[in-house]
């Protein structure tokens, strides 16, 4: 019961009346938050990536092997699948601030203790801790944003927080390697677990809960997009009934689906790209991060501008923005993968179109979309239902990768191991064609 007490949503205070207080405290108040999320869930991200950075030198050193790398990561993205649906709909009740504050420092202190061990065992419970552990990040950011910015510059706002996706990538394939470069594998892990704890103390200085625990109005009175006496009649429907009717619509579970093959396909870069590029095309660990981190870059332009343009020039509608991207997605890995070797221009132009084309549909498919549809009270129930959709892809995608990745190795030159990667490449390249196609239903299930 403390527990509950602890995490429950903070009391309203004493409203101010003051015009001008309001506003002012407001605009400071929102930026605060804003920031705090965008930095907090970046490095929720450095955290959870720092394994794919360490894969290559720890099959190297022969303290892990490409299958048991692959049950690892699947068993992360199975606890965070199960979690993003069961902690949307616990955001959607509790106190932000420090549901966010105590997953940042889960997810810190387990880095920081696989900094410490080789056990296969040991990998595997914890990074699945972590799993649930990183569960507990973007919902309650997805909230944050519904009650501190109207609808009108919802888009505009989730698209900029998205980056921090690409933000915590960017750090980890480039502050990260060259940590392992410099240290060795173990200290990827530290170093992640330090700036995890860096994010911890961000989210408890800076984050806030709700407008009203601050003397503030609801959003939707503040920015004119709901007289108060409608607010106020809303207050009578229980989130639990919202929580409802997202379960009940057809568009968020289709919604779902287009997400999940997303994912598959972000997470086939994400958590094997670094892998593909050693040992399909001869790079050094370092010079396959770095080609990496330019999608996490390119990313951040993708993301901040899917939402500001889908807003100023599609009217608030994300079907078509979305379908363009995905289509870009496809062509992205398709140069990456597909492309010769010896040909770092390409390799880096693929990452440009995919980083992209995956920061748009992070913020598209990944739960704007979702958001726009449910009931601001119900955001986080919405992200949840399209969180455990796309983190069952991710973990689906983590097992049978390392699994093809390992059926297609063969003894090489010197006793070097090489690989054919055939497989694995097109069953990346088919999820995010079936991930386009799925975009096309959604958006004939709105039409409707």
């Amino acid at each position: 019961m403390n527990l509950l007490r602890f995490f429950a949503p903070s009391p309203t205070s004493e409203p101010l009346t003051d015009p001008e207080a309001i506003r002012s405290r407001y605009t400071r108040l929102r930026w605060s938050v804003f920031l705090s999320a965008t930095l907090g869930y970046g490095l929720y991200y450095v955290c959870r990536l720092s394994l794919n950075v360490i894969k290559k030198p720890i099959v190297d050193a022969g303290v892990l092997s490409e299958t048991e790398l692959g049950i690892i990561g699947s068993g992360l993205f199975i606890t965070y699948a199960v979690g993003k649906l069961t902690n949307g709909f616990l955001a959607d009740r509790s106190n932000i601030r420090r549901f966010l504050a105590a997953g940042l420092l889960v997810t810190a202190l387990i880095n920081l203790v696989l900094g410490f061990t080789t056990s296969f065992a040991v990998f595997l419970v914890l990074w699945a801790v972590n799993g649930w552990a990183q569960s507990m990040g973007a919902a309650p950011c997805v909230v944050a944003l519904s009650r501190w910015f109207g609808n009108k510059e919802r888009g505009t706002f989730y698209g900029l927080w998205s980056s921090s996706h690409n933000i915590g990538e960017a750090i980890t394939f480039i502050v990260t390697a060259v940590i392992v470069a410099s240290l060795g594998w173990q200290w990827g892990f530290r170093g992640a677990g330090v700036l995890g704890l860096l994010g911890f103390l961000i989210v408890v200085l800076f984050m806030r809960d709700t407008p009203q625990s601050n003397g503030l109005p609801p959003v939707a009175v503040y920015k004119g997009d709901q007289p108060r006496e409608e607010a106020a009649a809303d207050d009578d429907k229980s989130v639990g009934e919202y929580q409802k009717e997202v379960l009940r619509n057809p568009a968020i579970w289709m919604l779902a689906l287009a997400s999940a093959f997303m994912y598959i396909s972000r997470y086939a870069v994400n958590s094997w790209g670094i892998f593909f590029l050693e040992a399909d095309k001869g790079y050094t660990n370092l010079e396959a991060s770095s080609v990496i981190s330019i999608s996490s870059v390119c990313g951040i332009v993708g993301t901040i501008a899917s939402g500001w343009v889908s807003d100023r020039f599609f009217g608030g509608r994300r079907n078509l923005p979305a379908l363009i991207f995905g289509l870009m997605n496809i062509l992205g890995l398709c140069l990456f993968l597909l492309g010769p070797r010896d040909c770092f221009w390409l390799d880096a132009a693929s990452m440009v179109i995919f980083g992209l084309a995956i920061g748009a549909l992070i913020c598209f498919l990944g739960g704007l979309m979702a958001v726009d549809i449910a009931s601001k009270k119900a955001s986080g129930a919405a992200l949840g239902v399209v969180g455990i959709a796309s983190y069952v892809g991710a973990a689906v995608q983590d097992l049978l990768s390392g699994i093809l990745i390992q059926q297609g190795k063969s003894g090489g030159v010197a006793d070097v191991a090489a690989y054919d990667f055939s497989v694995v490449t097109w069953f990346w390249i088919g999820a995010a064609i079936l991930s386009v196609v799925c975009t096309l239903a959604v958006w004939k299930a709105r039409a409707k």
